[in-house]
């Protein structure tokens, strides 16, 4: 016999589970429990006639083979269980840590058990009539608060539209989901409101409502449904006297409170949104000072302000004028900025009131006069939830960030800031992980190095972070040993402090806020606190780079970025890609934290290139090429919106300077994906936006492909080995016409030399090319002669496709043009012909003697020699 069981005090979840199981398989019995809330049992009585559902009552006598729990994982008494019994459980909560390893499961956190069901159903292709489809509908709306919950998922809302295309009634949904409380219930409901007191634990709001009842036959879990929605706290306890005991049912809706280790506490259990117990041996005044004792060990602490907030604000007076912050706004991009007189905070400025004043003239007006007037600040150690509800109450999108010794004002912290926290609990990778991703990505003197760098930093209460591809990589489990630092506040004194202590050298650049540390490799103090004998001296870097944190504005599009301080928010930002913005924190107890402000965590799991702002390829357009070249290197795709950005700037590369196209051109060369990004550019019209005469087809793919994988044969004894990069220029310049390959060196700014080979390159290819094979080896000689080794192994990879010039190239390389005669400029002296234009005729004759096989002995060139020399006489007398 096959059983489908689920919890007492059953709710429309777990049992439309029972019906959707029981649909799956048609053999199974579908038990109802005993206990059924009265919204269910409501709807079984007019609804539940046809649905295959059996009253426990009723259960055979038989041995049970098979039993599936649905919306529980703990295991249900009944007869006909034994230790043969096959259990499979399908549940949307949490693993129970407790799961019996011998049963089967499907547990996945979405909204409700349903909605798993439900995806099952419509891939096995069943039809619902509508009370059926109706059931499993407020089984999730149920759940989920009719989807409003936190805990509510895209599969969840997904599961509800396919039931409504199969007939589902939301009015009848509306009937049950509201269903009027029984006389019981409104008497202990209006005594729980009167109860009712808010506590606060770690910046999460908790309610505590607690009464008591002579005789409760209803359940008491429909009470804490609405008790939550009216005050709509972080966590909800209910606690109820009966006559056996206190009865607690728990609820809620964040993950730093789990009320099923507070119900386990108290001898119940449930999971992480919703428990209870029944607690029998205290009175309810015991319980209640019990539980508001335990909360604060089991509460997390909640992400504080000062987690999430830009340090260094920028800050306004009150007598700054309009026009002024509108310029600032406009170079930084900012949507608003605190006003401060003296160090008190007196109002808000936002951009939008600064558009509306500009519009109506206003521009030399003080800022004073159209500023949002208010002192509100909010504390480092406040909590998100404490400052959401700030910004709900007072308005402001963005709120200053005050210490609270000092007052001083220290950050900002936005909307976008909170919005991103609040949205972010799936984006979140624990600390510990990456602590540990770190600990097994770096050599231990490098990671020594940087734990002892992040100490110094902590001394001088510097925020100090990894940023950018480091970061990137060590996620995707690929990291590097190369690292950029970045300082919040001031690198440079980092730096200088680090040389103070550990000695080495600094050498700084104020302007940028740069600074490099040369380290005394063999300084004892460095050695010392790096751990003695169990670091090797050579096993460090030479050097380290600290950057301080800043911003770029552009001053017109393609332009350099000039530069000036920002927080690290900020100093991301300015970065091309959304998963280039990642940055691990590395001070104090922040160690290992992941920084994630722009959505680089996201998009690194779904590989997708995002730029952070619609106007990016704009304000610097080589990072369309840096698109493409990360797109193929990490086998991700280029987001669908950014593509479309990306396309409608393609006429901006032609205003970037040839030089820094050339440098992305070379960091492409060095990538091991080169042909794929190659056939990329040329896809997305990138290759013709550099010069219009680029094209990437078949041709050029095979011989970029042979001149990466290029080594020169011994036999050509090149004096030096071209290299790679300019071998790619040659080739991409190998079929133009010269007068096109003229144009693309200048469009890149190759340096002369550079340039000659590949114009030299171009020359060759279109003459060999045009040879016959009659062609004498002098006549390749004279052609080949002028052009340097580089050139000419150019041209010979390009003639893949043409065997006969190759030839002829290869034999020029190998031997032809190691061929000279035996007579030299001494040997005509001492035969008496005077010096001139004739030494270098006659020399050149003997050697094209030599190359045509018209000597082949000294004694042959002897001859040749005395016959050339009386010519050249002959002619000097005729003269």
């Amino acid at each position: 016999m096959h059983l489908i069981l689920t919890h007492e005090q059953a709710d429309f979840d777990a049992v439309a589970s029972l019906l959707a199981v029981r649909l799956l398989d048609p053999e199974a019995l579908a038990v109802l429990p005993r206990r059924l809330n009265r919204n269910v049992r409501a709807f079984l009585t007019l609804y539940g006639d046809g649905l295959p559902l059996i009253e426990f009552d009723d259960l055979p006598r038989e041995r049970i083979d098979r039993l599936t729990l649905v919306d529980t994982q703990t295991p249900v008494s009944v007869k006909g269980y034994s230790k043969r019994t096959q259990v499979h459980v399908i549940d949307h909560h949490p693993v129970d840590q407790g799961l019996d390893p011998s049963w089967t499961s499907h547990i996945e956190v979405v909204g409700a058990t349903a909605t798993l069901l439900v995806e099952t159903l419509e891939e096995a292709g069943i039809e619902l009539d509508l009370v059926t489809a109706t059931m499993l509908l407020l089984g999730i709306y149920e759940d989920t608060g009719s989807l409003s919950y936190p805990g509510t998922t895209p599969r969840d809302i997904r599961a509800c539209a396919w039931l409504l295309d199969r007939g589902a009634s939301l009015t009848i949904a509306a009937d049950f989901l509201n269903h009027p409380l029984s006389s019981e219930q409104r008497h202990l409901y209006n005594r729980l409101l009167e109860t009712a007191e808010t506590y606060e634990f770690q910046g999460l709001s908790v309610v505590v409502a607690c009464g008591s009842v002579e005789d409760m036959t209803d359940e008491i879990s429909t009470l804490a449904h609405k008790l939550r929605d009216l005050f709509d706290p972080d966590g909800l306890f209910v606690l109820v006297m009966l006559d056996g005991g206190v009865q607690l049912v728990a609820r809620s809706t964040t993950e730093l409170l789990d009320v099923g280790e507070v119900a386990e506490y108290f001898g119940g259990g449930g999971h992480s949104r919703a428990a209870a117990a029944l607690i029998r041996d205290r009175s309810i005044e015991q319980v209640c000072e019990e539980l508001l004792a335990y909360l604060p060990t089991v509460v997390k602490p909640a992400k504080t302000v000062g987690e999430i907030m830009s340090r260094g604000p920028q800050l306004l007076n009150p007598d700054d004028l309009v026009a002024d912050a509108a310029e600032r706004m406009q170079r930084f991009g900012h949507e608003g900025y605190p006003v401060v007189d003296g160090s008190r905070v007196v109002g808000l400025l936002t951009r939008r009131a600064v558009d509306r004043a500009m519009t109506y003239g206003m521009g030399k007006n003080p800022i004073s006069s159209i500023m949002e007037a208010g002192d509100l600040v909010v504390h480092p150690g406040d909590s998100v939830q404490h400052l959401q509800r700030v910004m709900i109450q007072y308005g402001w999108g963005q709120v200053p960030v005050a210490d609270l010794e000092t007052d001083e004002i220290i950050g900002i912290v936005t909307r976008t800031d909170l919005l991103k926290t609040l949205g972010a609990a799936v984006d979140d990778t624990p600390m510990a992980s990456l602590a540990d991703r770190l600990q097994n990505a770096l050599p231990p003197a490098r990671l020594e190095l940087l734990k002892l760098v992040a100490r110094q930093a902590e001394v001088g209460n510097d925020a100090l972070f990894i940023v950018g591809g480091f970061v990137r990589d060590l996620l995707l489990g690929a990291p590097s040993v190369d690292f950029d630092l970045v300082v919040e506040i001031d690198a440079i004194e980092l730096t200088q402090s680090l040389v103070d202590v550990y000695g080495g050298r600094i050498s700084s650049h104020r302007r940028f806020g740069t600074a490099k540390w040369r380290l005394d490799r063999e300084q004892p103090n460095l050695l010392q606190d790096l751990g003695g004998s169990l670091v090797e001296a050579d096993e460090l870097p030479e050097n380290l780079d600290f950057v301080t944190a800043r911003t770029e504005f552009y001053l017109h599009p393609t332009a350099l970025p000039s530069v000036e301080r920002g927080s690290i928010k900020l100093d991301l930002h300015r970065r091309d890609f959304t998963i280039n913005t990642l940055a691990l924190r590395l001070d104090g107890r922040y160690y290992g934290q992941l920084l994630d402000y722009w959505g680089g965590g996201r998009d690194l799991r779904e590989g997708l290139i995002r730029v952070l702002h619609s106007i990016s390829f704009v304000d610097d357009p080589t990072r369309m090429l840096r698109a493409v070249r990360l797109e193929q290197r990490l086998s991700f795709e280029i987001e669908s919106r950014t593509l479309d950005l990306l396309k409608q700037a393609l006429p901006l590369l032609d205003r970037v300077s040839g030089e820094r196209i050339r440098s992305e051109l070379i960091l492409m060369f060095k990538e091991d994906h080169l042909l794929d990004i190659m056939t990329r550019l040329e896809e997305i019209g990138l290759l013709r936006a550099i010069h219009p005469t680029f094209a990437w087809d078949e041709w050029l793919k095979i011989r970029f492909e042979q001149a990466r994988t290029f080594t020169p044969p011994q036999e050509w004894c090149l004096t030096t080995t071209p290299k790679m990069e300019f071998l790619l220029y040659s080739l991409l310049c190998f079929r133009l016409s010269a007068e096109d390959a003229k144009a693309v060196c200048h469009r890149l700014h190759l340096p002369a030399s550079i340039r000659t080979d590949i114009l030299e390159a171009n020359r060759l290819g279109s003459e060999l090319q045009a040879l016959t094979e009659r062609i004498k080896p002098s006549e390749v000689v004279t052609r080949l002669e002028g052009s340097r080794e580089e050139a000419i192994v150019a041209a010979w990879l390009a003639l893949a496709d043409s065997p006969e010039a190759r030839d002829l190239l290869y034999r020029y390389l190998t031997d032809w043009r190691m061929v000279t005669s035996q007579a030299d400029g001494d040997t005509l002296r001492t035969l008496k012909l005077p010096p001139g234009p004739a030494y270098r005729r006659i020399l050149w004759s003997l050697r094209a003697a030599w190359l045509d096989g018209v000597i082949s002995t000294a004694e042959e060139e002897a001859a040749l020699l005395h016959r050339l020399i009386e010519e050249a006489k002959d002619h000097s007398e005729g003269a």
